[in-house]
């Protein structure tokens, strides 16, 4: 094993990256007779890497004809490091002989750090990887070093060609873009989810029986780095389960999630927030007829706290999984941006991972015409939606003028601006000794016991918008409690007096 030189990187197109020297196997044509009928030929290559190395390692393997499947393994050193230090942590994933540029055609497949090994055939391959030809031409192991210890990280990666005739290629099913709904109603989804496909311990089987079993009507798979998972949800849904396909775009600067793109849609993850290169991936997104909304904002976990910025967002995901502080803050980060005037609705979602993840809680409700991923997207970028902790809680929100005109979460209403509006919630399923809070650009203006309607008088002059939070017993007060559920505002606009 060899240390790449320096000399190979290359800061250019996407993220910094380096290219170390590959592995060549036998030319097209110069196969021996037992590799034609079906011999084996595995070569191994390593190195180190430094501290600071590039966040793509990229390895050259020249694959012949012939080829029935690749192999891939790999291995790295994990030293025992100081308290406060990070080791190492390696990632993993292919790009075939079309190349490894930025957005391009090339990606076959990512594991991330889940996978030790994995395989490609034209019939078949590992859970995050895509199935195909293998042509020849020069391939690309896609080495990211996630974290690296002070002394280095010591990596061998082991590639294994499989001769003889491929198996016929299986054309990918997808699921279906509508379900039977029940018209224009609340549905009830969740759009952050993972299984085997990327770093999930659950099949998409189980992950859409959790799903039925929350009360859910939709969902969304949004595996790490990869649409390899796309083709397999198609029996898992159904006329009672709308399955929506997507991806987490995993950069080293945030994660944003893909939500209902079409089948097949890949998004690139390998730039940073300096590279000034969210803002195409975003438009690649839209064009899939995706949303685009960023993750977990400011998540704790190394380069997961989004730093891209929100011009870009359709929605942002401000509560994830169970409710914790660093929601907290970004459900008041997102109160801010309301403030400052920035219209850009919320979400929640589990982010379920494995066992004890639960699906479903959070939720997002939506109002939508349908259960068709056309109608559930309309609804979330209108921001037509509220998230509650689970199918127990339901929340009916609206604002309503002295003329009987109102508002529901999402719109909005024209007043003068002294004009009073009464603003109305009711909660089904609220906590045990929980509270209801309206929250306006000023702040939190009104607070009662969340048992029966609560109401609340204003003005548009006093309030330019006002939203809905439900919320458990404060466990440390004078911080409130966790939520149970919140909405998205309703906006409160100031118009001229008419007779």
């Amino acid at each position: 094993m060899s240390e790449p030189s320096r000399r190979t990187l290359l800061t250019t197109g996407a993220a910094s990256a380096l290219t170390v020297g590959g592995v060549s196997f036998a030319h097209a044509g110069e196969q021996d007779p037992g590799e034609r009928d079906g011999g084996d030929r595995s070569e191994t290559v390593g190195g180190t890497l430094p501290p600071g190395s590039p966040d793509c390692v990229y390895l050259p393997v020249e694959i012949p004809r012939g080829v029935r499947e690749i192999h891939v393994s790999y291995t790295y050193d994990r030293p025992a490091v100081p308290a406060g230090t990070q080791g190492n942590a390696l990632d993993i994933g292919l790009f075939d002989q079309r190349g490894t540029a930025l957005g391009g055609e090339g990606f076959r497949g990512w594991s991330g750090g889940a996978r030790k090994e994995f395989f490609l055939r034209t019939d078949e391959a590992t859970p995050g990887y895509v199935a195909g030809p293998l042509r020849a031409g020069t391939w690309w192991v896609v080495l990211a070093p996630y974290t690296v210890a002070p002394r280095g990280l010591t990596y061998a990666v082991t590639i294994t060609l499989r001769f003889g005739p491929s198996l016929p290629a299986v054309r990918p099913v997808y699921p279906p873009d509508r379900a039977a709904g029940r018209g224009r109603s609340w549905y009830r989804g969740d759009s952050h989810l993972h299984t085997v496909y990327s770093d999930g311990r659950r099949t998409p089987a189980e992950v859409a029986a959790l799903a039925r079993a929350a009360g859910l009507d939709f969902l969304t798979t949004t595996e790490h780095n990869t649409h390899a998972g796309h083709g397999a949800w198609a029996e898992a849904a159904g006329d009672d389960l709308l399955v929506l396909l997507g991806e987490e775009i995993t950069t080293r600067n945030g994660h944003v999630l893909a939500i209902g793109t079409a089948p097949g849609t890949f998004v690139d993850w390998r730039y940073r927030a300096r590279e000034n290169r969210f803002g195409h991936f975003a438009r690649e997104i839209r064009r899939a007829g995706g949303l685009v909304v960023p993750a977990h904002p400011h998540a704790t976990c190394i380069g997961c706290n989004w730093k891209f910025g929100f011009g870009d967002a359709d929605a942002v995901e401000v509560w994830n999984g169970p409710f914790t502080p660093d929601d907290e803050v970004s459900l008041a980060a997102w109160d801010a941006a309301l403030a400052r005037g920035r219209r850009t609705p919320a979400m929640g979602s589990s982010d379920a991972h494995r066992d004890p993840d639960r699906v479903g809680t959070p939720q997002t409700v939506v109002l939508a015409d349908d259960l068709s991923r056309e109608a559930i997207l309309a609804g979330l970028r209108a921001g037509r939606a509220y998230v509650a902790e689970s199918s127990s809680v339901s929340l009916d929100f609206a604002v309503t003028d002295g003329r009987g005109r109102s508002a529901g979460i999402g719109e909005r209403l024209a007043v003068p601006a002294d004009e009073p509006v009464t603003v109305r919630l009711t909660v089904t399923g609220a906590p045990e000794g929980g509270t209801v809070r309206f929250v306006t650009d000023q702040g939190v203006l009104h607070t009662a016991r969340a048992t029966g309607p609560v109401e609340w008088v204003t003005t548009a002059a006093y309030a330019g918008y006002v939203r809905a939070e439900v919320r458990h017993p404060a466990a440390a007060p004078p911080l409130p409690g966790a939520l149970a559920a919140f909405t998205n505002p309703v906006f409160l606009e100031v118009s001229r007096r008419t007779p």
